[in-house]
């Protein structure tokens, strides 16, 4: 080693040793009180707060989000049929005004033909068939005879005395109304029971 390496390190240390263990000016340059650190404690905690708060709405929103989306696929699961029953119905319309009308004749004392009480008792064979079909998935057709009048489920084609009848209550129906599990997709047309006037 050289005695210039080795003076320039002595010099090093005395010089090291003149000054401490600590400079006092390098503690002054970066004054970090205890009211400052303090402070900034306060501004994280908030911080914190306020985005654990943003993160439990977000949550909450997603939640929502999920439920809304899962009550939109079992809707569609149970009325995307919807149209389809709103068609068939009309069908069943007609199969039972020709199953009365074969009723009709089949009855009759002068033509007893066993033909037509065939042709009777198949109708009402697939009349309660499709019925039974109907409900099955959720169709149903409405019996509101002798009970309230309700504008969710009727239209009032008609006014009928009320005799024996309470006023407002349905006295006929013209047209069968269905729901589809608690929807009504065909309200019923209805004749409501009114006082007479004198």
């Amino acid at each position: 080693e050289s005695p210039c390496a080795f003076s320039t390190a002595a010099q090093q240390r005395s010089t090291g040793d003149e000054c401490g263990p600590e400079d006092p000016s390098e503690e002054s340059k970066h004054p970090l009180s205890d009211c400052a650190l303090e402070h900034k404690a306060i501004k994280l905690e908030e911080q914190v707060r306020d985005l654990t708060e943003r993160y439990r709405k977000a949550l909450a929103d997603s939640e929502n989000v999920r439920r809304r989306t899962q009550k939109f696929v079992e809707d569609a699961k149970l009325f995307g049929i919807q149209s389809f029953c709103r068609d068939l119905v009309e069908v069943a319309d007609i199969l039972e005004k020709t199953a009365e009308s074969a009723a009709g004749h089949a009855e009759e004392p002068s033509d007893p033909s066993p033909t037509l009480k065939k042709i009777y008792e198949g109708l009402s064979l697939l009349e309660a068939k499709l019925q039974s079909v109907f409900a099955k998935h959720g169709l149903q057709k409405m019996n509101p005879v002798g009970g309230r009048y309700d504008p969710y489920d009727h239209e009032i084609i008609c006014h009928v005395p009320a005799e024996g009848m309470q006023p407002g209550t349905v006295a006929l129906v013209t047209q069968d109304g269905y729901k589809l599990h608690g929807r009504t997709i065909r309200h019923a047309l209805v004749g409501v029971a009114v006082e007479a006037q004198e």
